[in-house]
């Protein structure tokens, strides 16, 4: 079992906007050896907008994985996406004790994301300085194709930051903007469930003070 691979590409024509989830989770389930794989490429040209919102993805028991997502954003561009991990399933009594997993999120010469989770790294899966137990963690990326304005960057930071404080994960969520392009959040939680609703919340604030937009919820998330 193991080795498959999926590739996505994404084109999004100048000044378009699009929103793209999935049904369902990403799972990558037990290998005997091979790695599993998962690759988006999103382009946007420019004036453009990309929304990328699938549901989590989830490392099952023994998985050998790799998650990747690259994006690239045209002068006028826009992109805003999130990435939602679950190692194993907690609740279920199927906890993440072997396997491994890769997540590789780059924007190309603008920010880099890569890490690679060994279930059996107890210093990374449940100290404090790594995961600190935790078994879900969620990021939240908003990306332009120059470099935002220093009064809406801060407007979007401090709606999220003051978003996030009413919320049962406010101890575990941080926002910040590694660099005049990219803004941040991460999230950490005990499953997937509280994750993705902040996410969903934080998504929200963020389409309304960035774009203007009504904060509204692809109705398939909800059949």
């Amino acid at each position: 079992m193991g080795g498959d691979h999926l590739k996505i590409q994404i084109e999004v024509a100048p000044q378009c906007h699009g929103l793209i989830t999935t049904p369902g989770a990403t799972r990558f389930y037990r290998s005997e050896g091979p790695v599993a794989s998962q690759a988006v490429h999103a382009r946007l040209s420019a004036g453009a907008r990309l929304e990328w919102l699938p549901l989590e993805s989830i490392a099952y028991q023994d998985c050998h994985a790799e998650n990747h997502l690259k994006v690239e954003v045209a002068q006028g561009a826009e992109f805003l996406g999130w990435d939602i991990t679950a190692l194993g399933l907690p609740a279920a009594q199927q906890p993440f004790t072997k396997g491994h997993f890769l997540q590789h999120i780059e924007v190309p010469g603008i920010w880099l994301e890569k890490g690679r989770l060994d279930a059996q790294d107890q210093r990374l899966m449940d100290s404090p300085l790594g995961l600190a137990g935790h078994r879900c963690m969620g990021s939240l990326f908003f990306v332009a194709g120059q470099a935002i304005d220093r009064d809406r960057k801060e407007q979007a930071l401090e709606y999220l930051r003051e978003a996030a404080r009413g919320h049962t994960l406010h101890a575990c969520v941080g926002v910040t903007s590694p660099n005049s392009r990219v803004l941040l959040v991460r999230v950490l939680g005990p499953w997937v469930e509280p994750v993705m609703g902040l996410m969903r919340l934080l998504r929200g604030v963020w389409r309304q003070t960035l774009w203007g937009l009504e904060p509204h919820t692809p109705r398939i998330w909800s059949t």
